[in-house]
């Protein structure tokens, strides 16, 4: 009898009837296919087909052929107990076999795993238990995505942290006795009497204080790698947990015996337990560094704003950001954040756009004029149409860049990827080996030794497990890419993807479009140019003096450099702001004006022997600032985006 399967899809780009039927007969025009309706409301097709002859992918592939799509899912989950890339192919490998799963993409550096589903035929409940039936822990990224991972990357550092202090509080005086009865050290009470190759025996309970503090070390901090090699091994591969298992294992049951007195020798409890020790401060601080290194990204996110002001049914109300819809008419006041990216339908101002384009001067906004949500609106009110949200906006398409460069794979990588895949079966057949080299063919022990040839085999075999067991190919690549790309995000540098990350180590030259990369990104005096009877600091007090009410970014420039210099200011009188021209008020009884070319133009006031003065300023890439008093140009205070204090300067 032939088996059958039955699939319900949710179609999209349906409109009437003549759409159902296109979709119908496409596919039943599939071979295997044994009856396929389509229902218009729901949107949904049941398709009855043999799995012998056809699959989800051919079936989704024809619907697509005949002009629909299918509505998809996407799950991004955190994922536990990933021990290294290994561990994150294999589980890829597990939810590629799923039905209903289109992609999946298990990232280990960032341990998250990206699946994209057809939601009829899975859920993410199923998606989950997926995870758990492969031997690890899935966590789910909801509304509160950040703050759910940060939460599990905190408890990470904290566990890793505990673990480590519990090792250490053991292992510490475990090794301090065993170095210290080695070397005749402790007070004679410990000691038998006897002697083995010169050197004094302990007492037998002395090996039992030893198992009672390397027991807790085994068992209770090392434990995780013990269910990590036995899920492993259950799946058919092999991690970096088999290898530290082994190690220290085969010092730990080697022990064993020679303590309850039924083999003769010395126990090397401190050797498992300061393995088990080790491999967990590296733990901790590759657990450490990647809470530092999401750390960027979290405040990359903690730039946007909370809360959004729109408009609804004609009433303002504020609603969080991640409410807010495509469509919405968003109300910005000044010294707010723009809550998301839109369009200005209404109203003038400047806007502080550094934190993302690097621009250091506001970008002036006027109707019709896109704005980016998470930049700061400086003067005037605006009300703008929201046109992308969500995982939409510039600064979450940044933070979406920055996440892939982190979990993708550079050039290098795929070699280490192709070594690792093997790396831990070539490391148990090499410590194999060196154990049977060693116990039949190793040279001779002369006779006061006190270890024979099986425990001088096992120490060697144990040396080649434990010195391979943090697998640099398989977690130094991908961890520095993480680390690299995340610390860069936090210095403001951005990586596309990681093969960009590893060209840069080649770059001799770089180009910068961008002035905010080098400079300060806020505005400052740099030069200050008078005629006549007029003195420096006296033109720039009733400048600042007139600047007192501007919120303009170059009027807070001459504001800060007067105070800088403790110039007594006055109140002015009678302040009035021109739009894209500059500023006018009453100082001291004289009229005093701060503005650029055009509004001196327009005023009717000659520039004079400043007018050189002004060609030279632009030419170095500042800001002339015009002054006049009482209609009489008299001097210029230049305004720049200075350089950084770290940037080293050539010379030329």
């Amino acid at each position: 009898m032939t088996e059958t399967r039955q699939l319900t899809l949710p179609i999209t780009g349906m409109t009437c009837a003549n759409c159902v039927a296109t979709v119908e007969r496409n596919l039943k025009k599939l071979d295997g296919v044994q009856s396929a309706v389509v229902n218009l409301s729901s949107e949904r097709a049941t398709v009855d087909f043999e799995p012998s002859k056809l699959g989800l992918t051919e079936v989704i592939a024809r619907v697509n052929r005949a002009g629909y799509g299918i509505a998809t899912g996407e799950a991004d989950l955190i994922i536990k107990r990933l021990s290294d890339n290994n561990d994150a192919t294999r589980l890829e490998k597990a939810l590629l076999k799923l039905e209903g799963v289109l992609e999946a993409q298990v990232a280990f550096t960032t341990e998250k795993a990206r699946v994209k589903y057809v939601p009829t035929i899975i859920t993410q409940a199923e998606l989950r238990r997926a995870v758990a039936s492969a031997g690890f822990e899935a966590m789910e990224l909801g509304g509160e995505a950040e703050d759910a991972e940060a939460k599990a990357r905190e408890h990470e550092i904290e566990e890793q942290r505990h673990l480590l202090v519990v090792g250490l509080f053991f292992t510490i005086p475990l090794f301090l006795l065993s170095m210290g009865k080695d070397f005749g050290l402790l007070p004679d009470f410990v000691y038998s009497g006897n002697t083995m190759g010169g050197m004094r025996s302990a007492q037998p309970w002395f090996n039992w204080v030893m198992l009672g503090f390397a027991l807790p070390v085994q068992f209770y901090v090392g434990w995780q790698y013990y269910v990590g090699a036995f899920k492993a091994l259950r799946n058919r591969s092999a991690n970096m947990d088999v290898l530290i298992v082994m190690g220290s294992s085969a010092a730990f049951f080697y022990s064993l015996p020679v303590t309850f007195g039924l083999l003769a020798g010395q126990v090397y409890y401190e050797t498992a337990a300061v393995i088990i020790t080790l491999i967990k401060l590296g733990k901790f601080l590759e657990a450490r560094a990647k809470g530092r290194t999401s750390d960027a990204i979290k405040k990359m996110m903690g730039l946007r704003a909370k809360t959004a002001r729109v408009i609804r049914d004609r009433v303002e109300i504020e609603v969080p950001v991640d409410d807010v819809r495509v469509g919405d008419i968003v109300i910005v006041k000044p010294g707010e954040k723009i809550a998301v990216d839109g369009v200005v339908i209404e109203g003038r101002s400047t806007i502080d756009e550094s934190m993302l384009t690097g621009e250091s001067l506001p970008i002036e906004k006027n109707p019709g004029d896109p704005v980016i949500g998470a930049t700061l609106n400086k003067l005037g009110m605006l009300k703008y149409e929201a046109t992308k949200v969500g995982k939409e906006t510039a600064l979450a398409q940044i933070v979406k860049l920055v996440e892939d460069a982190q979990g993708s794979k550079a050039p290098i990588q795929k070699i280490a990827d192709q070594a690792s895949a093997v790396f831990v079966p070539i490391v148990i057949a090499i410590a194999a080996l060196t154990f049977a080299v060693w116990y039949f063919y190793g040279p001779a022990l002369p006779v006061t030794s006190t270890v024979d040839n099986f425990t001088r085999a096992l120490i060697f075999m144990v040396a080649v497990l434990v010195i391979a067991c943090p697998c640099a190919m398989g977690l130094a690549t991908p961890t520095a890419i993480m680390v690299g790309t995340g610390k860069a995000a936090e210095m403001g540098i951005l990586f596309r993807n990681s093969e960009a990350l590893e060209r840069a180590g080649r770059v001799k030259i770089v180009v910068l479009d961008k002035t905010g990369t080098i400079t300060k990104g806020q505005p400052a005096v740099t030069d200050v140019v008078v005629i006549g009877k007029w003195k420096q600091d006296e033109l720039l007090r009733l400048a600042a003096s007139v600047e007192k009410g501007s919120e303009h970014p170059l009027g807070e420039a001459i504001w800060a450099e007067a105070t800088t210099r403790e110039l007594k200011l006055v109140e002015p009188a009678g302040f009035k702001a021109e739009a894209g021209y500059g500023v006018q008020a009453e100082v001291e009884a004289r009229s005093v004006i701060v503005g650029n070319a055009r509004m001196f133009e327009g005023r009717g006031i000659q520039l004079g022997q400043l007018a050189p003065e002004v060609a030279r300023l632009q030419s170095e890439a500042k800001t002339a600032m015009l002054v006049a008093v009482d209609d009489q140009a008299v001097g210029i205070i230049a305004v720049a985006d200075t350089i950084k204090e770290r940037v080293k300067r050539s010379g030329r």
